[in-house]
């Protein structure tokens, strides 16, 4: 039992680090299953699960069912009108059943079709036991009290210069402690006349007051590490922000622990509620909820065995649907014929499942355009210094740490310094605007200024937000700069012959060694909205959030650099004088494509330049006229539609400007002739890959190991914001509120910190966009080449093997294989 009110639990004083083996695991197991999530100005996708992929999914949502009342599978509605509609049937029922070695049977999985849900309860924490007797009509549940309370406090001690005043940063939990020992709010609005006396008596070191978890809460040690998860996940959103910090700590080669503090935090809140005077019952309830964790594990599980079947089954029909498409041999005269002619472009983009519309939309304008699909950092491991900053921001993959830094070359020498200036003095005015003593004396005098903004913004003709390239820059300085790689990250000189091995290296990973056309196009992609805090959301989630306009740039440079070319040449790439590397921005919200330094192609290249645009124009209007229909807008001539597009992108009340990565199903790594004559709807990540120019098989590796785990954690991002958005998304837009200036969002002005996706990015208001489904991953390449990059990659290997994604072959004659259980099952060919 729990120690009474009056016992003081911070004497005798433990070491910081004296936590006994069992706790000392138990505490890292917990804090490993919180994926972390990045802040809106970096946002990339994650995998929320990223934590679990050592257990197969199935097992992994019932856990969190358990601990946490995670929902993992869409409602049986959803199923059902998935049936009706026939995206999936009988056949693929049975199939589901044979692979899951299940003893169900089909009509029987048909019959459930039309049954509702069953809730099992989650197991119970002492604020649930706490909330077990209140008045739900007018009491409010300590639940969300301790919740909102957490959240509060970890958004002011985490703000980034959003806020004018901030606590000390002496420690986490520290700064709640001495904080809680003055805080009032519980004896107001909860009636906890002894929480300031309690929160006295708690350690003031985090790691002593977890230690005595199994003596206070006589919580058995062997849920331990369980009951640490149940409270991470109870404010998982502030969970995953630590999680963050510690992911980039390590990346740098420190450690961050405010994981742990955070869990002390909420241990401490469990430990007052226990140890309160108003309740003397609350200890004997508490042991019979934690003698019922057994039977709610158990539950969870029975309760969704049968759900999985139908997920899986509704996974076998998109996979069955796109074999069939990847098997067909339509238009392969027109194919072979476009490989033997010199191409008069060659155009890479992301593998973005957006790039995919515009790519095909491209190739239709002539079989002498060839197109690339490459990660949109373009492999390039670099971190960047805009003019003028002290700090360099990410531009490659979350999973890696910059080993290169770029930076603004041109101009003249004192723009570095006027740019600053400008900032700061931006700066100044948004502090003197937010200062509580000139809230209506600004209104006051300069509101009426305000007038024209407010009119233009109200009629759709608001700017797009600009993006961190031309903060503090007029249009001319702007179009004077030219990001360039500066040094080794860390300041030390980037030689040559690095700089060569980096371009061959790229330029091999890319599939793209020979028969170089006289343009060969690099293109990031962004996007363009305004008033969207998930802005990022929509940019390069290679680039770290970003546009891929800087890394477009810089290896355009790289590439057309004589010294290089030279270097290259003496390796094998034989690149004609006449080619020239030009970099380019996908828009992926209005399908314009813009060009970076084509003022500096030779006179030579200006017919080329023409055909090139004309080709680029005729591609936008083709994929606006394919996405309108998702959109929701009507068919109308291609000016029209342009029109009517981009001004949704200036529309501050647009909540939908584009679709972003919704409905996104597979990845697709092969040769483009694979692929090329195929409509795979914008739902396709695709990777050039030829597998007898990888030799050593280093390239299927870094593929393997870095798009493929990628297209991952985009894929079950959105998987999660969709079928559990009141945890794993961020609710709705609208009541957005932005946390410390760019950490997050709350929905309204309170709860837990939001993470994923708003609904608005994944419903239309009457029909979800994004139908949730595991990754499937077709590869082109040699069975044993595959089998040994699963062999060498213990993470690789857990989400093939736990099925959080699938693994396909595609032999040479186009057979397809289906990799499980250790063997490859023929799919389709």
């Amino acid at each position: 039992m729990a120690r009474n009110s009056g016992e003081q639990m911070n004497a005798p004083a433990r070491s910081v680090n004296d936590l006994d083996t069992h706790t000392r695991t138990a505490l890292d197991i917990a804090c490993a299953r919180i994926a972390p999530t990045w802040p809106l100005d970096q946002f990339i996708a994650v995998n929320p699960f990223w934590g679990y992929i050592d257990r197969p999914l199935p097992a992994a949502a019932s856990e969190l069912a358990a601990l946490g009342g995670a929902k993992l599978l869409m409602p049986r509605a959803w199923f059902r009108e998935r049936w009706n509609s026939g995206e999936f049937g009988r056949d693929d029922l049975l199939e589901a059943i044979t692979r899951s070695g299940s003893d169900r049977r089909v009509d029987e999985l048909i019959a459930l079709l039309e049954e509702d849900e069953t809730s099992t309860p989650r197991r119970a924490r002492v604020t649930d036991v706490a909330d077990a007797g209140r008045n739900v009509l007018r009491d409010v549940a300590w639940c969300d009290f301790v919740t909102h309370n957490v959240s509060q406090f970890c958004a002011a001690y985490f703000d980034d210069g959003q806020a004018q005043l901030g606590p000390q940063r002496s420690g986490l939990y520290a700064t709640w402690w001495r904080q809680a020992a003055h805080d009032h709010s519980p004896r107001l609005l909860m009636g906890a006349k002894d929480f300031t006396a309690l929160a006295r008596g708690l350690p003031a070191d985090p790691q002593t007051l977890i230690a005595a978890t199994t003596e206070v809460l006589c919580v058995d040690g062997e849920q331990l590490a369980a009951y640490f998860n149940s409270l991470l996940q109870s404010v998982g959103g502030w969970a995953s922000w630590c999680a963050y910090r510690r992911w980039q700590a390590r990346l740098a080669g420190g450690d961050d622990d405010s994981i742990e503090q955070l869990l002390a935090i909420r241990l401490a809140w469990e430990i007052i509620l226990l140890r309160s005077a108003g309740d003397p019952t609350i200890g004997a309830r508490w042991r019979s909820a934690m003698s019922a964790w057994p039977q709610h594990d158990l539950d969870a599980a029975r309760a969704q065995e049968r759900g999985w079947l139908l997920q899986r089954a509704l996974e076998i029909a998109y996979q069955r649907d796109l074999c069939t498409r990847l098997t067909r041999r339509t238009a392969a005269t027109e194919i072979a014929a476009a490989a033997t002619e010199s191409p008069s472009v060659q155009a890479a983009f992301c593998i973005d499942v957006r790039s995919e519309v515009f790519r095909r939309a491209l190739e239709a304008c002539s079989p002498r355009i060839r197109t690339y699909g490459f990660a949109g950092f373009f492999g390039l491991p670099i971190d960047y210094r805009p003019l003028g900053a002290s700090a360099a921001r990410p531009q490659l993959p979350g999973l890696l740490a910059p080993a290169l830094q770029a930076t603004d070359h041109g101009g003249d020498t004192a723009l570095a310094s006027r740019r600053s200036q400008r900032l700061e003095t931006e700066r100044a005015w948004k502090l003197f605007k937010s200062a509580a003593t000139s809230g209506f004396s600004f209104v006051e005098t300069i509101g009426p200024f305000y007038a024209a903004k407010l009119l233009t913004d109200s009629v759709g003709s608001s700017r797009p937000v600009p993006h961190h390239e031309g903060a503090g820059l007029s249009s001319t300085e702007r179009r004077s700069l030219k990001p360039r790689l500066e040094c080794v990250a860390g300041g030390g000189d980037l030689g040559p012959a690095s700089q060569i091995d980096l371009a061959a290296n790229i330029l091999a990973a890319m599939s793209l060694t020979k028969d170089f056309a006289r343009i060969v196009l690099l293109a990031g992609h962004g996007s363009e909205t305004v008033n969207n805090p998930h802005a990022a959301g929509l940019d390069c989630g290679a680039c770290c959030g970003q546009t891929g306009e800087v890394n477009a740039r810089v290896l355009a440079a790289l590439l057309n650099d004589a010294q290089i070319r030279d270097g290259l040449r003496a390796r094998g790439f034989e690149i004609p004088v006449t080619t020239r590397f030009l970099a380019a921005l996908h828009n992926t919200t209005t399908d314009d494509v813009l060009l970076y330094e084509a003022e500096d192609l030779p006179a030579s290249h200006h017919d080329d330049l023409v055909q090139l645009r004309n080709w680029l124009h005729a591609a936008g209007d083709r994929a606006r006229a394919e996405r309108a229909a998702h959109l929701g807008l009507e068919p109308r001539p291609a000016a029209a539609l342009q029109a009517t597009i981009k001004a949704r992108a200036k529309d501050w009340s647009q909540v939908r400007p584009e679709w972003g990565l919704a409905n996104c199903a597979a990845f697709v790594v092969a040769p483009r002739e694979r692929t090329r004559a195929v409509n795979l709807e914008g739902r396709s990540f695709l990777h050039d890959y030829s597998w007898r120019d990888d030799s050593g098989f280093g390239i299927l590796e870094l593929i393997m190991t870095a798009p493929m785990v990628v297209t991952h954690w985009i894929n079950m991002q959105y998987y999660a914001s969709t079928v559990d958005n009141r945890r794993y998304g961020s609710g709705n837009k609208v009541l957005h509120n932005v946390v410390g200036g760019h950490i997050g969002v709350f929905e309204g002005n309170g709860g837990d910190l939001r993470i994923g996706l708003p609904m608005q990015s994944l419903h239309d208001g009457r029909h979800w966009m994004h139908t949730p489904l595991r990754l499937s991953v077709f590869i082109e390449a040699p069975a044993a080449a595959m089998e040994d990059v699963l062999a060498r990659h213990a993470h690789v290997r857990q989400l093939v093997a736990n099925e959080w994604l699938y693994l396909f072959r595609i032999a040479d004659d186009g057979a397809i294989f289906l990799y499980r259980n250790g063997a490859w099952e023929r799919r389709a060919g």
